[in-house]
């Protein structure tokens, strides 16, 4: 019986996707819930699998082709087998084949879109590598873990020349380019923030913040904040997140939007969180941000790293959100001036932490002090609210008991 296989349902927010990687090609074996394809969109790589034992017979969208949500990819002739040798087809090589069967199988290795642009990246072999995912998928932990492994191997003297045939694609001296087709993410993060500088009124504020309460606070209670809360780790995203959700309800302006000619104004804090990736930046978000706990915050955000990391986040953890939130400190960031994510009206820059001098009661002492930087859209938000915005953030962290006590 032959099942049309589908591209997945999009939501409106996204209009189409895009081939990435066929898993299969047509005539090869598949069983039930094996990958596919993988379909790019403009926000995260979904997976298409297999509905039921059988063969791939036609693939209609090749690599590289555009598709619309639920279009017709391909065709699996469900309890097919695949086409058998031929009996009088090369019996040595037949041999050779069958006394070598984990290399045969090794051929029809299983990545992870995250794990295959890894393992390419790092020269590794994914056949060499036996997956521990579903159905012995080579997740993007077993390619680290081969890295790894390659790294502390000794090298064999018969591979004294492997050095070279690992150097990097542009030596030296040379005036080489390599062109590469732009990823459907980063082509659509570069419209968006085009679209951002070209439409909205878009200013900076800054101001900066003394992180020596909320870091005492970390210290004294994080060992027990992981035993109470089954391993979540308290980190400083949480104060973040719980100071801007109280700042927002404080300032409605902030957490709205615009519409043609209307304001939105947001009943709701979901806070986008911006987590790198292998493909990029992404923004998934925290929904009700303002019913969440610290160590719910904490275990969200932690999901949606590894979701990240393994190319695993849905595009309903990506859509929406009323604000965000970005932290470029942990890339050694001083200060920038983050770009809106429209249509939300502003977004929060985090950096790095520095231990400097500043002058409390007339004195000077060391401190550890972030540089904070609030981008907003003056079209909706003045400078006096946005200032103040950024100060009650700045007020909440330097005494956190006032996220605890509402003041």
């Amino acid at each position: 019986m032959a099942i049309e296989i589908k591209a997945p349902t999009f939501p409106e927010s996204v209009a189409d996707g895009t081939v990435a990687t066929w898993h299969k090609k047509p005539g090869d074996a598949v069983k039930r819930d094996e990958l596919l394809v993988d379909i790019e969109t403009d926000k995260v790589v979904l997976e298409v699998v297999a509905p039921a034992d059988g063969v791939l017979s036609k693939v209609l969208k090749n690599e590289g082709d555009t598709v619309l949500s639920e279009e017709i990819i391909a065709v699996v002739e469900a309890g097919a087998a695949a086409p058998a040798a031929a009996p009088a087809a090369q019996p040595a090589a037949q041999a050779a084949q069958s006394a070598a069967p984990a290399a045969s199988g090794a051929e029809e290795a299983i990545l992870a879109p995250a794990a295959r642009k890894l393992a390419e990246e790092n020269g590794i072999d994914p056949n060499s590598i036996t997956g521990t995912g579903k159905g012995g998928r080579v997740t993007k932990e077993d390619v680290v873990a081969a890295v790894e492994a390659k790294k502390k191997a000794p090298a064999a003297p018969a591979k004294a020349a492997a050095p070279a045939a690992e150097a990097p694609i542009f030596a030296a001296g040379d005036r080489v380019e390599k062109r590469v087709p732009m990823t459907r993410l980063r082509a659509k993060v570069a419209e968006r923030l085009v679209e951002a500088q070209s439409t909205m009124a878009m200013l900076t504020t800054f101001n900066e913040v003394d992180m020596h309460e909320v870091m005492a606070l970390r210290s004294k209670y994080k060992d027990l904040f992981e035993k109470s809360h089954n391993g979540v780790r308290l980190g400083f995203m949480s104060f973040f997140v719980k100071a801007t959700v109280e700042a927002l309800k404080r300032f409605p302006a902030v957490n709205a939007s615009i519409d043609g000619n209307d304001i939105v104004y947001h009943g709701y804090q979901d806070i986008g969180v911006a987590v790198s990736s292998d493909r990029g930046l992404v923004v998934p978000v925290l929904r009700n941000a303002e019913l969440m706990s610290l160590a719910e915050v904490e275990n969200g955000i932690a999901t949606f790293g590894k979701k990240a990391r393994d190319g695993k986040l849905s595009i309903e953890e990506m859509t929406g959100g009323t604000f965000t939130i970005t932290n470029g400190g942990t890339f050694g960031s001083m200060m920038s001036t983050p770009i809106v994510n429209p249509p939300q009206a502003a977004i929060l820059g985090m950096h790095n932490i520095i231990q400097r001098p500043v002058a409390i009661n007339g004195q000077v002492v060391i401190r550890p002090m972030m540089y904070l930087a609030l981008s907003y859209d003056h079209r909706l938000i003045d400078g006096k609210e946005a200032v103040s915005f950024l100060v009650t953030i700045k007020n909440l962290l330097e005494d956190p008991a006032r996220l605890l006590l509402d003041i």
